[in-house]
């Protein structure tokens, strides 16, 4: 009869005597890098096996549809919230934690009483500036979005990338080119990461900086960056080497070959859902 009618189960009702949603919460700051939805279908994959539909929160790093959406998760009364980021309404996210399950899949601090899976971005810094001295590069760049207090932990890449080339005596020798803060308040256009990378490289280049090596804060500025220098008639690799970080899909394209470094995407996102399951269950 429910077939021949066309009837469908008001999901909202059914939660109410169930009290499970079914709906989980993932924010994530943008979609211009590839990282992000790369990490949303792992997320997505493992919670649909389990009965799960998933709500995509982009923020676009506005706090106030940051806020908008966290209110839409009360509103709608969902199980559970993954963030992918670091929180702008930190206060906001951990009052909620008290009874919606909350996993955060960024930098771990001691300030922030969330479970946490680490990305540890320091370490990233130190592996590529490691696989960088052990080419023998003395000279490099390192480009990135803009570094705020807001954004702290793109600063980890950095502080990692500069601390390896500090302890090998070459301080001096390392170049940090930031995009202006002003970037983060402007909406993001599907090549807003690899036009960052292109720019900084081309500012890099027209202020005569030394260098064989760039690095940069992510594959798709990295990208960005090879681009600038190929139309400068600069060789890749040959007169200067490029890397990323986050191994994307576009790393592995043979025509670009990029260097870069594999952050188990998979892993990570099946790690959360596990969490976050765990937590639904307990609350039960």
């Amino acid at each position: 009869a429910a077939n021949q009618l066309q009837y469908i189960p008001n999901s909202f009702a059914r939660g109410l005597k169930t009290s499970q949603s079914k709906l989980l919460g993932v924010f994530l700051p943008t979609m211009d890098n590839p990282y992000y939805p790369m990490l949303m279908q792992y997320i997505e994959k493992y919670t649909a096996r389990l009965g799960y539909s998933v709500i995509l929160c982009c923020t676009y790093r506005n706090p106030e549809r940051e806020k908008a959406y966290l209110d839409l998760c009360e509103e709608k009364h969902m199980d559970g919230v993954i963030y992918l980021f670091t929180p702008n309404w930190m206060k906001r996210v951990v009052q909620l934690s008290h009874t919606i399950p909350v996993v955060l899949l960024s930098e771990k601090s001691d300030d922030i009483p969330l479970n946490t899976i680490s990305l540890n971005g320091f370490r990233c810094g130190y592996l590529v500036a490691k696989y960088l001295l052990d080419l023998g590069h003395r000279d490099v760049a390192f480009i990135t979005p803009p570094l705020t207090r807001r954004q702290w932990q793109r600063s980890r890449r950095v502080d990692g990338f500069v601390k390896e080339y500090e302890k090998e005596g070459l301080a001096g020798h390392v170049l940090i080119k930031a995009a202006d803060e002003s970037v983060d308040r402007t909406l993001p256009k599907m090549d807003s990461e690899y036009s960052m990378g292109y720019q900084l490289t081309m500012e890099l280049l027209k202020e005569d900086r030394n260098f064989t090596a760039i690095a940069g804060q992510n594959d798709m500025m990295a990208l960005g960056a090879i681009d600038a220098l190929e139309e400068s008639r600069i060789r890749v690799p040959k007169d200067v080497s490029v890397i990323g970080c986050d191994d994307t899909f576009y790393s592995g394209i043979r025509r670009l070959s990029l260097t870069t470094i594999d952050h188990f995407v998979a892993l990570k996102g099946r790690d959360a859902c596990d969490i976050i399951i765990r937590k639904i269950m307990m609350n039960d």
